[in-house]
């Protein structure tokens, strides 16, 4: 009989430890599972305050441009539509109140005890939980487990200047009263990306501020630029090269002055300037797992830390911040310490071709290697691309356009990369990327019949290179 209270203690709601603690229960293994309720609830980032409510938001902003596209195809409107901002709000806590539920009632039902409270690593093999009695006073309780998981996740990273204190992160944006009229955005990530194209359609005068070049570092640099440009064309006040001095409170609004001498106005500045490992007060140099320059937890193959006893998934580790990595992750994890499931080898965890998605107006679906990490990989590579304006915008009214682009290893004749801008850009590519997954060649793709007429087709009728 186990001298444990748990077999595994997971500390962090979110994908990761959610999908750790319910399948490690469903094997029959006892499990905790520590989340501070309060503060955002089950579901962790992407539930509460990444990209279930971001998604819902990008959807209220293309109504923007839909009822003015309506137009073209005969809909008449006798007065503007209006956004209800507080109803969009609303609708969405609602929503994301309901899908904390059902985390709640998923990890029960598989028989996880959760409990509601900070959870922080005394040894390696014990948990001290701070607690709020009834009466709101402070508590601890103290649990030993033969394995602990932490998946914890990332936090919003802002640096240090002056006037830090006037400005917000993502976690903060969904809930911002009033509306901004002038939304100042710092940071050219996808989220700095995504947040700018969101409230330019829903209304707000936005200005996004970035440091380097071009934004969206590390995607293809064709896309990169493409996309630059479509946000220009819709509104998007994208400065590059630039950054903030400090900020001051006055009267008028945040008061905003750059390096450049420049100053700009804004009812609210975002900061979406990177995330960090969540760890503070964790008790990591108590039983002394190792971490690298950015905080992260340092982890092996199976997610093991260098404490035996102890695991990390997720961003924490931060490797490839995407919730379905993190699922993934969960898995390795769950199939090593209970075993896999009935009739299934132990999984592992594979980072090639991993698709995602960036919902900027319009949204970015790719998977595979940029144009430039496939050369500086495979040497030579062809290139093959395509831009048009998509056929609803025949009608619509719309200047927006689409770019495809598929990056072919010329040795093998493998599509190494698929970047794609466009309306449901990461829908299509979702399926693209099971073909890339497989190892598709160029020749399978003009195998391959289109769906006519669709712009997914572009990607299998593509015969001429534009460059090799």
């Amino acid at each position: 009989m186990s001298t444990f209270d748990f077999d595994l203690f997971v500390i962090g709601g979110g994908s990761g430890g959610v999908r750790a603690a319910r399948m490690a229960a469903q094997r029959g293994a006892r499990v905790a599972l520590a989340e501070t309720l309060g503060q955002d609830g089950l579901g962790g980032t992407c539930v509460n305050v990444g990209c279930i409510p971001k998604k819902l938001y990008s959807y209220a902003a293309h109504y923007h441009d839909g009822f003015e596209e309506a137009r073209g195809y005969g809909w008449e409107q006798d007065s503007a539509p209006r956004l209800n901002w507080s109803t969009l709000k609303a609708n969405r806590a609602k929503e994301i109140s309901r899908l904390n539920g059902v985390y709640g009632n998923l990890l029960r039902g598989s028989g996880v005890t959760v409990f509601n409270g900070f959870a922080r690593i005394d040894g390696e093999h014990a948990i001290t939980l701070a607690t709020l009695h009834a009466d709101g006073s402070p508590g601890h309780q103290h649990f030993t487990a033969k394995n602990i998981l932490i998946a914890t996740g990332g936090t919003p990273h802002v640096p240090h200047f002056v006037g830090r204190e006037h400005v917000i992160t993502s976690n903060e944006i969904f809930d911002l009263e009033p509306f901004p009229q002038r939304l100042l955005v710092v940071g050219g990530g996808y989220i700095a990306c995504e947040f700018a194209s969101i409230f330019n359609g829903l209304g707000a005068q936005v200005t996004q501020l970035y440091r380097g070049e071009q934004i969206l570092r590390g995607f293809d640099d064709e896309i990169r630029h493409f996309v630059a440009a479509e946000m220009l064309k819709s509104g998007v006040d994208l400065r590059l090269n630039a950054g903030v001095v400090d900020i001051q409170k006055t009267d008028e609004g945040l008061r905003v002055e750059l390096e450049d001498g420049n100053v700009v106005m804004a009812d609210a500045v975002l900061y979406a300037t990177g995330r960090v490992p969540n760890v503070q007060g964790l008790g990591l140099d108590t039983v002394g797992v190792a971490q690298g320059g950015q905080n992260e937890v340092l982890v092996n193959a199976y997610y093991q830390t260098n404490v035996p006893s102890i695991y990390a998934v997720g961003d924490v580790t931060n490797r490839v911040q995407l919730t379905p990595v993190a699922l993934g992750e969960a898995m390795v994890v769950v199939d090593q310490l209970f075993g896999p499931a009935a009739g299934k080898p132990p999984r592992d965890m594979s980072y090639d071709f991993i698709p995602t998605a960036v919902f900027t107006h319009p949204n970015i679906g790719t998977v595979g290697f940029s144009e430039a990490a496939a050369r500086e990989q495979f040497g030579q590579v062809t290139i093959f691309r395509s831009e048009f304006k998509a056929l609803k915008h025949t009608l619509s009214g719309s200047s927006e356009r689409t770019l495809m682009k598929l990056v072919v290893d010329t040795a093998t004749d493998r599509v190494v990369g698929l970047h794609m801008v466009g309306a449901d850009a990461g829908e299509i590519v979702q399926g693209f990327a099971v073909a890339l997954k497989a190892g598709a060649t160029k020749a399978v793709f003009d195998s391959t019949i289109g769906i006519h007429p669709t712009a997914a087709e572009e990607f299998v009728t593509m015969r001429e290179p534009t460059r090799n």
